[in-house]
């Protein structure tokens, strides 16, 4: 049966929505793809719902065919398993809580590891079960801080979900492959201009771990490559550590006065008129910037922490979030100052040898961390730990030593790639799916654990593979689309065809629907537009719902022709109306 306008429950917009930042979130709404519920929170309409589907088709496709088989969760799960796995404190406040009325903590879904690895114990207890993969489509649910983007960043959300179960190391590689070729027949099908990256696991936890990155520049996440085929999201590139350099004949370091110096550029400018270095000019490169910030724990416990970095470079705060989880970040305040008086604000050095640099006492309970860079050997001038006075010569391993690496600083155009295979680049794109390893983190928290060959009890390896459905919809409308509205490829697309009958005659409706009808008869998905509306909005409205051919049929029936329209490179040319279905079907079947 044919889908008829005048019956299609859709209404669409003018203006764009208020809250809508990107193309895609514009149009979804004003095409009448989705409608805002809450922030964050949106409803799927006919037609986005129809988009929704034909993904979650693909996505079923792939994952069938690499033999993973289908299930269902619920959303509403028990604290228990997440409290045994450590997750309900280390989600912190994006888990969605609640209580029922019976007291029972409760909480709503935001990724079902747990789930997963219970249904199995309870069902598998041999060798033999594995291996085995299961997955789920099924809504997530995620008290964003910052939803923004439409669907892009939501608090609800679909995701799929897949999980792999194998006995040994060997078969989770294998596990891990046939979800990594899945995934790229997935995203190839899709459409999308992606990019396989590498990743940090996050809150999941887990040992090797990639992303597929839609490319795209107003995308949240930054990435980088290389001419040698290096790809990493930004927060899980480890830059490498400088070889140590020697320093016997090092200077000792000396303490000068620096007042009226508020940033690095005018302490480098005092250095080079007051102090100047006998080989070459000071530069940011030469000062050790020391950044204070607090980290704050699941439970709340606030610790301080030192970021010692080369003055010219500045922490980058993604960077530094997935360095310090599942722990926090939080402002250095006033008040925190006063707590610590041995921190001098803009004035602050690293302590030497853990105890005592320079008569200041070292900070009690503050981590001291280093920027990778910040080898044995080089020489710095930084903080002297005292208002309006540096140091200057002072040497790593000589002088100062720290706790530990804090390898978050910014990465630049331009910077070496880790595996040295050249220069790196930087880039912009959305995270579309997400594979890791998660090993037996998951297993051995909830006892998943089978017999081996041998009869002796091993603990089960996992991998953890998830799409972001709903996103997928909002990148592909992203990638998609024009100053007019929506271009919908023809594998997602709601209707593959659209007819527009442009005119009141009777005559013109007639053939209209008989196009739309013999289309829908040879299985072509068809919208028909019979509404009693003008022209004119008929073209904009089919413009901004994007299927990929428009049929219409208006004044040029007279001379028996319609017009054939393709939406996203916007040609056009004229059929003999007996002809136009055939026509339409060559098109559409790629003929």
């Amino acid at each position: 049966m044919i889908t008829r306008m005048s019956k299609l429950f859709v209404r669409t917009l003018r203006d764009d929505p208020a809250d809508a930042e990107i193309p895609s979130h514009r149009f979804l709404v004003r095409a009448g793809y989705i409608r805002r519920v809450a922030p964050g929170v949106y409803a799927w309409l006919p037609l986005g719902l129809r988009v929704l589907s034909r993904v979650e088709a693909i996505v079923r496709e792939e994952m069938d065919a690499i033999g993973a088989q289908e299930v269902r969760l619920p959303v509403l799960l028990p604290r228990e398993p997440y409290e045994t796995t450590g997750r309900w404190t280390e989600y912190g406040p994006n888990l969605f809580r609640l209580v029922d009325r019976r007291g029972a903590d409760m909480l709503l879904g935001p990724t079902h590891e747990e789930m997963f690895t219970l249904m199995v114990k309870d069902l598998y207890s041999s060798y033999k079960d594995l291996p085995v993969t299961l997955y789920q489509i099924q809504n997530k649910y995620r008290d964003e801080a910052r939803p923004r983007a439409g669907v892009l960043r939501g608090r609800e959300f679909v995701m799929k979900d897949s999980y792999s179960f194998d006995v040994d190391d060997e078969g989770l590689d294998a596990s891990y492959l046939r979800h990594r070729g899945a995934y790229i027949r997935i995203f190839d099908r899709l459409g999308l201009d992606y990019v396989i990256v590498r990743a940090n696991a996050g809150a999941m936890g887990g040992s090797a771990s990639e992303e597929f990155l839609a490319v795209a520049e107003n995308g949240e996440d930054t990435f980088v490559r290389s001419p040698g085929g290096y790809a990493a999201n930004v927060e899980a590139v480890a830059v490498p550590a400088p070889e140590p350099v020697p320093c016997e004949d090092a200077p000792a370091a000396r303490v000068v006065d620096t007042p009226d110096v508020p940033t690095i550029d005018t302490l480098v400018e005092l250095l080079n008129s007051a102090h100047p270095r006998p080989d070459r000019p000071w530069t940011a490169a030469d000062t050790l910037k020391n950044v204070v910030f607090m980290t704050v724990t699941p439970d709340g416990t606030r610790e301080p922490v030192v970021i010692g970095l080369p003055g010219d470079r500045a922490v980058d705060p993604k960077r530094l979030a997935v360095a310090v989880q599942p722990a926090e970040v939080d402002d250095f305040t006033d008040e925190d100052f006063e707590r610590y008086p041995q921190l001098v604000k803009g004035y602050i050095g690293p302590a030497r040898d853990g105890a005592q640099f320079l008569g200041a006492e070292a900070p009690a309970g503050v981590r001291y961390l280093l920027d990778p860079r910040v080898v044995p050997g080089t020489s710095w001038a930084t903080g002297a730990n005292e208002r309006f006075r540096h140091v200057i010569g002072l040497v790593a391993g000589r002088d100062f030593i720290a706790d530990g690496v804090g390898d978050v600083a910014e990465i630049r155009e331009g910077d070496p790639a880790p595996d040295g295979s050249g220069p790196l680049s930087l880039a912009r794109g959305v995270e579309m799916g997400h594979i890791f390893q998660l090993g037996r983190k998951y297993a051995e928290a909830l006892g998943l654990k089978v017999l081996d060959r041998n009869g002796r009890l091993v603990t089960v390896t996992m991998g953890s593979y998830g799409i972001g459905v709903t996103r997928a919809v909002g990148m592909i409308a992203e990638a998609a689309c024009d100053e007019k509205g929506l271009c919908w490829p023809r594998e997602v697309a709601p209707f593959q065809v659209q007819v527009l009958a442009t005119g009141r005659g009777a005559e013109i409706i007639d053939r209209a629907t008989g196009i739309a009808e013999a289309l829908d008869a040879a299985g072509v998905p068809v919208l028909l537009d019979d509404r009693k509306a003008s022209p004119g909005v008929k073209f904009n409205d089919a413009e901004l719902l994007g299927m990929p051919t428009l049929v219409v049929v208006g004044r040029g029936l007279a001379d028996g022709v319609v017009e054939l329209r393709d939406r996203a490179s916007g040609s056009r040319r004229e059929v003999g109306a007996d002809e136009a279905v055939e026509q339409v079907l060559a098109v559409v079947r790629g003929g």
